[in-house]
């Protein structure tokens, strides 16, 4: 049985990388965003930090070990709509330095315009209006 008296605080992507300092300062840059936290390891890594992004936290924190397992990849999808084409277009251009296009910013069967690639911190992104 659902407890209907139960909420959630929050939802909100987390992203887990290599050179996580570094990659906390181009998603800033890639968004617009500002870090609302960081809480920094002694190496210069980061144990946790948030940002803004449009509304939506982001999380970005070090990921500690061998890489992620194959089922354990995600997509992390920004629904902008209509009239947003130069915010799509903007973000492709920042995160587009060094990715892997899957797919290139363009109209799609859902959208006008959208891309689809893996960034140089290996996070995939769906981004569309």
């Amino acid at each position: 049985m659902v407890d209907s008296m139960c909420k959630m605080y929050r939802s909100a992507m987390q992203v887990f990388v290599k050179d996580s300092g570094n990659a906390l300062k181009f998603y800033e840059q890639a968004f617009d965003a500002a870090a609302l936290s960081v809480y920094p390891n002694t190496d210069g890594t980061l144990m946790h930090s948030e940002l803004d992004v449009y509304g939506q936290i982001m999380m970005v924190s070090e990921l500690v070990g061998e890489e992620a397992d194959s089922g354990n990849t995600m997509m992390y999808c920004l629904h902008f709509g209509k009239g947003k084409e130069s915010v799509v277009t903007r973000i492709y251009e920042k995160l587009k330095d060094g990715a892997r296009i899957v797919v290139p910013l363009e109209p799609c069967v859902y959208s006008p315009l959208m891309f689809d690639l893996i960034d140089k911190y290996r996070v995939r992104w769906c981004v569309f209006i």
